[in-house]
């Protein structure tokens, strides 16, 4: 049984989902286990992960509608206001979706369906630099 981990560090230009499953296959190529378990964690509590269709676009753009509208950025909504108007409506969103997936892997790739894509989903205005750790448990 092999254990490892890897933290990737993923630059956002503000609100958005930004793909990662190629940084992450890509560092997984070079584990060479053949079948386990991978945990993608954000260490974060203004962002989030998902798992979502990543062969349309309008998929991605939806997503960021929906959840404007859900958890609207407005000031008179919310006690936590000294990081900005965005900080309290990024930390709801975040508790609404992930901090944390499991993917399985298989023949050492990750066993993800065909339209799938592992996602950061950032939900502050502003850029940030976001840690994500990679936790492998696996047999080579």
């Amino acid at each position: 049984m092999l254990m490892t981990s890897h933290r990737l560090q993923i630059p956002t230009r503000g609100k958005g989902l930004y793909e990662i499953t190629h940084q992450i296959a890509g560092w997984l190529a070079g584990v060479k286990v053949r079948s386990g378990l991978l945990t993608v964690f954000v260490q974060h509590t203004s962002a989030s992960l998902t798992i979502q269709e990543n062969a349309d676009p309008d998929v991605v753009h939806d997503l960021n509608t929906f959840f404007s509208r859900l958890v609207p950025e407005d000031s008179r909504l919310y006690r936590h206001t000294v990081e900005g108007p965005d900080d309290m409506p990024a930390h709801i969103r975040a508790a609404l979706t992930l901090t944390q997936v499991s993917v399985p892997v298989e023949d050492g790739s990750l066993a993800l369906g065909t339209w799938q894509g592992i996602y950061l989903f950032e939900h502050r205005a502003s850029p940030h630099r976001r840690s994500v750790l990679l936790h492998l448990i696996g047999e080579p």
